[in-house]
């Protein structure tokens, strides 16, 4: 990981200022963050497929090595942008950690079954992913989407897309089995 990067802030202080490095401390998700992520993803939809590649390059250039977590990326010569592997992976990542923002309060829980979080859990354990690997992310996360909703952004919709994304991580470390993520 990239430490260098002084607009990276990995302190690990959620919206609640109360987030720890392991065993997230998480908020029931309000109706005003719902209608925030809804307005934001419904506006960025359109566009997920180059978002989650933005998404990604982000983690990349965050932390470069990260790409060795990637089998389709380990040996790759093929720039990252062209790469026929992680466009689709970078947008099914980006549409479901959307989609399952979208519908948090709805269900009051996490939307994606448990098979398929205790499989992202597992291979997220298998290539290595610890804590630091997720705070990259959620502010890989934040600032894809902070770019692509100027004129929406704001303190309140960071913490609400951020709170998503915690409960998120929350519930695929809870649903591994061995429980390393």
């Amino acid at each position: 990981m990239n430490t260098n990067n002084p607009a990276l802030d990995v302190t690990l202080i959620s919206s609640n200022g109360m987030r720890q490095t392991e065993g997230l401390e998480v908020k029931a998700f309000t109706e005003e963050q719902e209608a925030l992520v809804v307005k934001s993803w419904n506006f960025m939809k359109k566009d997920a497929a180059q978002l989650g590649l933005n998404f990604f390059l982000k983690i990349f250039e965050i932390a470069p090595t990260a790409k060795k977590m990637f089998s389709f990326l380990k040996d790759s010569d093929v720039p990252l942008e062209q790469n026929t592997k992680l466009k689709p992976h970078a947008r099914t990542v980006f549409v479901m950690t959307c989609e399952t923002a979208v519908h948090l309060r709805k269900t009051g829980k996490v939307g994606v079954k448990e098979s398929t979080l205790s499989k992202m859990g597992a291979t997220h354990s298998r290539v290595g992913v610890v804590d630091e690997h997720f705070e990259v992310t959620r502010f890989a996360l934040l600032e894809t989407i902070k770019e692509a909703i100027p004129d929406m952004w704001s303190p309140e919709m960071k913490n609400a897309w951020g709170e998503a994304y915690d409960q998120l991580v929350k519930t695929m470390k809870e649903s591994t089995p061995t429980s390393t993520v």
